[in-house]
């Protein structure tokens, strides 16, 4: 179940799905730790002696978000009983504080009794073992803790606090607990319970006639019960409808600080562009590992996360937040790579949040027993380039002196060391994806960007041999590309080749792949380059995926989550980012406002197949236009980001033509 809901603030991220029950927190990092584990905390409402999950189907929820917030405002109408929700929820700017507001409305004509209930059911320390839940009664609070993790809930319903409270230890893997005890609408007051334990506790009162009336429910956390009591009173202190009402404010203000947009989008665009721009913002940490996406529900496909940092996609989010005039924001990001780089200058697979290496699938030991890199090499050529691009935005010549050494000078040496000097390529690593291993278009375009980039970066800085060496390194690059990458009988380009380190046998790889656009991405060529038009083009038709949904698929056979072995029709599944790829593609070739219309219509498409509340997953099922993979899925808000702006800049530069 994707997720349709994010709010955080850098260190506290809390995941909401379709039936507004938290999935996931974590806590102290963006990504780690998940103190939730995906299980569902539930809703229920108590309503004229009967009793509804907000996960039943008699509810109808629409979720969503205030304009220009991190606040959401999501519907919840249950039509049999007359009653209304609207839940708005929202993390502290600064503070471990998670405010949820409940605007309830009796839409009858009768007096009505209602009790909310609300579960808590956690995973301290990802797991399960000795959690510790109680009910404080100094403060009418339900705590929550483990070691040196703790988590308070309080709530109150008007100027009532919590009525009926419960803790217990659960069964069954958590699909039996506390909850059920609410179904009576009545709980059996158990004040502390330890192990594999929840709680649920009531927030109650009386519905007149055609009125509406708040409830208000938040969590604090912190390292020790000192903390998150302290939180608890801040709240109470400053207005909990306050707090809920700064947290809008900020947000607010800081969606509108970017690049202003002049082009002709729509107004989804606009609020799917600042979407984007705030879904990245809860993604990333505060010390400035982005993650990858933080919906654990991925860990029923394969028993991991996409919770790391991959410097891949780390590099393009950075560039694409500097592009829309966040640069402050991503500066951590460049200083964590700086300190990540291993002694030889490379960046590893991925990152957990806390700077230690991630799992990985990248063997060290080849197929005839040589040593190899268990690399990406785009990985470590993508954060140059990303680096020079926030200098070429910002003229900020103290920070690129600052990571000139710890991170341009090495990492641009072990580029140049790691070229096959007889293709006068990249050695072999593991392509875009992480699926294969050998030396591929999008690898070798992407060095060539981070080698220029250093180039640029050392002439700055007055280091001139180092320039010509990076020039010169980049310079042979491209030759090899046109000499062994290059089909002269096609005039296209291929995805990339394998070398037999035994015999030096070359194989082809002529599959039709979306990274491809990496020949004009990083400026090796123009998008308008005759052999960049006809791969492009090929791509274009060959990649699309010919249903009612529309898209385009990573590469020809795309066998993740496939769902249909009718290639004809559908090469892969439609992706986010590869379909934006296109977009990208017209829009640097466009001569003139008609030229854009194609990339205006994938605007269309990707807004057409957001979540209702703007998130954006990796993939799109074909056939019904529903979310597979992770969602949200930085990149894909991200790849919005740099497209809309690549948009805006081509809109307002040929406006001028006419």
């Amino acid at each position: 179940m994707p997720r349709e809901l994010v709010v955080g603030n850098g260190k506290l991220l809390v995941n909401i799905d379709k039936d507004l029950q938290v999935r996931d927190i974590y806590f102290p990092y963006v990504g780690h730790q998940n103190h939730v584990q995906g299980h569902p905390n539930r809703i229920g409402v108590w309503i004229d002696h009967s009793f509804f999950w907000l996960s039943s189907d008699q509810w109808t929820i629409q979720t969503d978000y205030h304009n220009d917030s991190l606040v959401t405002n999501s519907q919840a109408v249950l039509p049999e009983q007359q009653i209304a929700i609207r839940v708005e929820e929202g993390v502290h700017q600064r503070e471990m504080v998670f405010i949820r507001k409940f605007s309830v409305e009796n839409l009858s004509n009768e007096h009505r009794e209602i009790k909310l209930f609300f579960h808590q059911d956690l995973a301290i320390y990802e797991n399960e073992v000795g959690d510790t839940a109680f009910f404080s009664p100094k403060d009418r609070t339900m705590i929550h803790y483990k070691r040196n993790q703790y988590f308070l809930f309080n709530g109150c319903f008007e100027e009532e606090g919590i009525k009926q409270y419960t803790t217990g230890v659960k069964r069954f893997h958590s699909q039996e607990g506390t909850f059920r005890d609410a179904e009576d609408g009545k709980l059996h007051f158990n004040p502390i319970a330890q192990g594999s334990v929840d709680s649920t506790f009531s927030l109650e009162g009386t519905l007149p006639p055609k009125v509406t009336k708040e409830a208000f429910y938040w969590m604090t956390v912190g390292k020790s019960l000192k903390e998150v009591q302290a939180l608890n009173e801040y709240v109470i202190e400053t207005g909990i409808q306050r707090t809920l009402n700064k947290v809008h404010m900020y947000w607010k203000s800081w969606v509108n600080k970017g690049e202003v947009l002049m082009a002709n989008f729509s107004p989804e665009m606009i609020n799917l562009y600042k979407r984007s721009l705030l879904v990245i913002r809860t993604q990333t940490n505060e010390n400035g590992y982005i993650m990858a996406a933080n919906d654990s529900d991925i860990l029923q496909y394969n028993q991991d996360h996409y919770s790391y940092m991959w410097p891949r996609d780390g590099a393009l989010i950075a560039q694409a937040m500097v592009k829309a005039g966040y640069h402050g924001m991503v500066r951590n990001f460049f200083r964590r790579c700086s300190e990540v780089l291993s002694d030889e200058g490379y960046l590893y697979h991925k990152y957990n949040p806390d700077g230690s290496i991630g799992s990985s699938w990248h063997p060290l030991i080849g197929e005839n027993g040589e040593e190899q890199l268990p690399i990406q090499e785009d990985e470590t050529a993508l954060v140059l380039w990303a680096f020079w691009e926030d200098y070429a935005a910002t003229g900020d010549i103290e920070f690129a002196q600052s990571l000139y050494r710890p991170l341009v000078f090495p990492s641009a040496e072990f580029l140049l060391r790691f070229i096959d000097e007889e293709l006068n390529l990249p050695s072999p690593s593991y392509d875009l994806w992480e699926e294969r291993r050998g030396i591929f278009t999008f690898t070798a375009s992407s060095v060539y960007g981070g080698l220029l980039a250093a180039s640029r970066f050392a002439h700055l800085l007055g280091e001139e041999e180092s320039a010509e060496r990076y020039e010169l390194g980049a310079k042979r690059i491209k030759e090899g590309m046109e000499e062994f990458l290059f089909d002269k009988d096609n005039g296209t380009f291929f995805r990339g080749i394998y070398k037999d380190e035994t015999t030096g046998e070359i194989k082809k790889d002529q599959t039709p792949e979306s990274s491809l656009y990496g020949l004009f991405a990083f400026g090796m060529y123009d998008a308008k380059d005759e052999r960049v038009k006809k791969t492009m083009n090929i791509i274009s038709e060959r990649l699309r995926v010919k249903t009612d949904v529309g898209g385009y698929a990573r590469y020809e056979n795309d066998t993740y989550f496939k769902q249909s072995e009718n290639l004809e029709e559908i090469p892969g599944n439609p992706w986010i980012i590869c379909t934006l790829w296109v977009a990208k593609w017209h829009i640097l070739q466009a001569e003139s406002l008609a030229d854009l219309k194609p990339a205006y219509e994938i605007f269309q498409w990707v807004c057409g197949h957001a979540l209702s509340s703007g998130l954006l997953a990796e993939q799109i099922h074909p056939y019904t236009g529903e979310p597979l993979s992770v969602a949200p899925l930085t990149w894909s808000h991200a790849t919005f980001v740099d497209v809309i702006n690549d948009y805006n800049q081509a809109f307002q530069r040929l406006s001028l033509k006419v």
